[in-house]
């Protein structure tokens, strides 16, 4: 096992009526004026969101509402949220749904705790982030495991670009999770999360570490059978509470650093599939799903082994050289993630291939001009990027 530095202080309330317990959770956090972010319809015709304000109201607590969050979140919303948590003198910001709410309430957090500096500042580097108010969550949708993770996207819609940043600030104090809440999600966006879940561990599995890390590499691994078998009930009956608790869970530890112990991150299908979030707003998890196959074929042969590890661990696959292995088990997650419903290329993430041009300015968007290398395990210049794409983007 590997050196690694690892602290997840979130409180987890997991459980049918989890968040039933709100108001004296909060309370335990000093919370007296909550300002509540959610997103589209949803929490309003199920009645969790009334129920929350119920629950708040009984208990004491002062609370404002601003909805609106929509996938790959928006920094104009998190400016308006900011200015109105000001004006209302909150000092807890509680999202009700899933990651793209979750991301917008830290960053609303983080703005109104620094009034004098543009939020968007803190996810180009312009501006460090030093301090923040509580915040926490009542998650919808196992996905993003923003609920437990130290990490947050925003988008530009302006400057057609996805950022995202990482810091200890950015881990909720607490996040309620209660299965039952998912129920009533879109399959698409279930096998949405599904994927998402899957990729945050599998982009800590595959990084340039070649030590042991036999623990860490169990849990992942486990992380991943437990997701992928439960994944199917769930995209059938999205009201099974055993395989929709499974999920919820797994989506929490997937991202909260703990399957990269002695291992790091890689992150490099994040981040390609950031420029199509923002280009073409397309849905998070299926950008990676997209990308992730032609990134496996780019890169395997820097480390075949690893590739056969994972293959025979995930898919049983034993037979052919290390080489054979390696790409036997990066055709079996292809199709899964077809069997799934979700894209495995450009084409069919977008319903088109696309041009040169799109395909070149994608990987100057995810390079930054072809100033910075992505990822670690095989580090991707904007020469690099342009192949994936130029891949991916075969049917």
């Amino acid at each position: 096992m590997q050196g690694f530095d690892f602290k997840c202080p979130t409180e987890v309330v997991f459980g049918a009526h989890a968040e039933e317990r709100i108001a004296e959770k909060l309370r335990a956090y000093g919370a007296a004026r909550v300002f509540i972010v959610y997103g589209g319809g949803s929490v309003i015709r199920t009645g969790l969101l009334s129920r929350i304000e119920r629950l708040l109201t009984a208990g004491g607590l002062a609370f404002r509402v601003l909805g609106g969050v929509q996938p790959n979140p928006r920094v104009s919303l998190v400016r308006e949220g900011v200015r109105e948590a000001i004006a209302f003198g909150a000092n807890f910001i509680l999202a009700v749904g899933g990651g793209s709410v979750i991301d917008s309430a830290k960053a609303i957090a983080h703005g109104a705790s620094n009034p004098e500096t543009d939020v968007w500042d803190f996810w180009t580097g312009r501006a460090k982030l030093e301090k923040t108010m509580p915040f926490g969550s009542v998650l919808t949708l196992a996905a993003a495991g923003s609920e437990t993770s130290d990490s947050a996207v925003l988008t530009n819609e302006d400057m057609q670009q996805k950022l995202g940043l990482n810091t200890a600030l950015n881990r909720p104090v607490i996040a309620f999770l209660n299965p039952e809440l998912a129920f009533t999600a879109p399959k698409r966006q279930i096998v949405c999360g599904i994927s998402d879940i899957l990729m945050h561990t599998m982009e800590r599995y595959f990084t340039n570490v070649k030590q042991p890390n036999v623990f860490s590499d169990r849990v992942a691994e486990s992380l991943l059978t437990t997701v992928m078998d439960a994944s199917h009930t769930a995209a059938k009956n999205p009201h099974d509470y055993d395989a929709m608790s499974e999920i919820m869970w797994c989506g929490s530890v997937s991202h909260c650093n703990l399957t990269e112990l002695g291992r790091g991150k890689d992150f490099t299908v994040h981040r390609l599939g950031h420029p199509l979030s923002a280009r073409y707003d397309a849905t998070h998890g299926a950008t990676l799903t997209a990308l992730w196959p032609s990134w496996a074929a780019y890169v395997y042969r820097d480390d075949a082994s690893r590739f056969a590890q994972f293959a025979e661990r995930l898919f049983g696959i034993t037979d052919g050289t290390e080489e054979e292995r390696a790409r036997a088990g990066i055709a079996r997650m292809k199709a899964y993630f077809e069997e799934l419903g979700m894209p495995a290329n450009l084409p069919a993430l977008l319903g088109h291939p696309l041009g040169k041009a799109d395909i070149e300015r994608l990987a100057d968007d995810a390079t930054a001009g072809g100033t910075k290398k992505l990822g670690s395990f095989h580090p991707i210049a904007k020469k690099e990027a342009i192949a994936i794409y130029t891949l991916a983007n075969q049917a």
